[in-house]
């Protein structure tokens, strides 16, 4: 893996993880974007994180995806992990405009974007706004949330998705909540999220997202509607929802995701069991069922 900052925008650099194809004799790796004729040419992949995240989240399935012949890039979007971090602007089509850019910049062939939550509206977005650069998207328990439907007003949006106030908590009180909450995810999703924290010199964390970052982000996902775009998208879309019990809120997903493999022309659904980041739980489990839809021809 090798790490790019790649200039996206004015005064936005985002940082990019490419996980090169591993090749079948253990050789040395093809150069990004120029596989050799005795490597693996799987399509590629762009893995995009949710709201107050990052791309570390991804590094298992990355892993993954390499090791079954895909080059993977995991990215930082702007104000998260190691990118630039404007005052704005922060809503949903300016950040799929930088994953376009990205996608440019790196010579990616028209990869598969998957996002997870607030990144499933953001590759969601991407592939409406420029169908030319991606394949298919995957929207991994995300990509059909819409706020405004659920709370009256913006206000109440605010009230009931603002972020907890973490900066200055103790690295070890962080990392000790996140085992004790998540025993049965793998090193690599512990690590993911941990990496949403810068580490101060005193031992305390402070969020990579500023809590202002954050509701703009959040702002910005207020006034974004996916569903007006659902029977426009002209790739193929994967949609893959967490069902974390029977409760009201998985009730609600489940209305939600009907109603976008409906609308959208061509979708399949895949749930799985578990928590929201997916990714982060089952990684090897999520990109077994991505490799299988560039096998199968689902993604051309």
């Amino acid at each position: 893996m090798l790490t790019r900052w790649i200039p996206v925008a004015d005064g936005v650099d985002l940082a990019a993880d490419v996980w090169l194809p591993e090749a079948p004799t253990g050789g040395a790796p093809p150069p990004v974007g120029r596989p050799t004729a005795e490597a693996p040419t799987g399509a590629p992949f762009l893995l995009v994180h949710g709201l107050a995240s990052n791309a570390r989240m991804w590094d298992g399935v990355a892993t993954a995806l390499s090791a079954a012949g895909h080059e993977a890039v995991t990215v930082d979007l702007r104000g998260h992990g190691r990118s630039s971090k404007p005052d704005g602007p922060y809503d949903v089509p300016t950040v799929a405009d930088d994953l376009a850019a990205l996608i440019e910049k790196l010579g990616l062939d028209r990869p598969i974007a998957a996002g997870q939550s607030w990144g499933g509206n953001v590759v969601l977005e991407l592939a409406a706004r420029h169908p030319g650069a991606v394949r298919g998207i995957v929207c991994v328990d995300g990509g059909w949330f819409e706020p405004s439907r659920d709370f009256a007003d913006w206000d109440a949006c605010r009230a009931a998705l603002a972020p907890p106030r973490l900066a200055g908590r103790r690295l070890a009180e962080v990392e000790g909540f996140v085992r004790a909450t998540h025993p049965d995810w793998p090193e690599s999703g512990i690590e993911g999220v941990l990496a949403n924290f810068e580490v101060l010199p005193d031992g305390t964390v402070a969020p990579w997202l500023t809590y202002d970052h954050h509701i703009s982000v959040l702002r910005g996902m207020w006034e974004h509607h996916p569903s007006r775009v659902y029977a426009d998208l002209a790739v193929p879309v994967l949609l893959v929802p967490a069902d974390g019990g029977g409760d009201e809120w998985t009730a609600r997903k489940r209305r939600d995701v009907e109603a976008a493999a409906a609308a959208i022309p061509e979708a399949r659904v895949r749930w799985f069991v578990g928590d929201h980041d997916i990714h982060a739980q089952h990684p090897a489990e999520l990109a077994k069922a991505m490799h299988e839809m560039t096998t199968d021809g689902s993604f051309g």
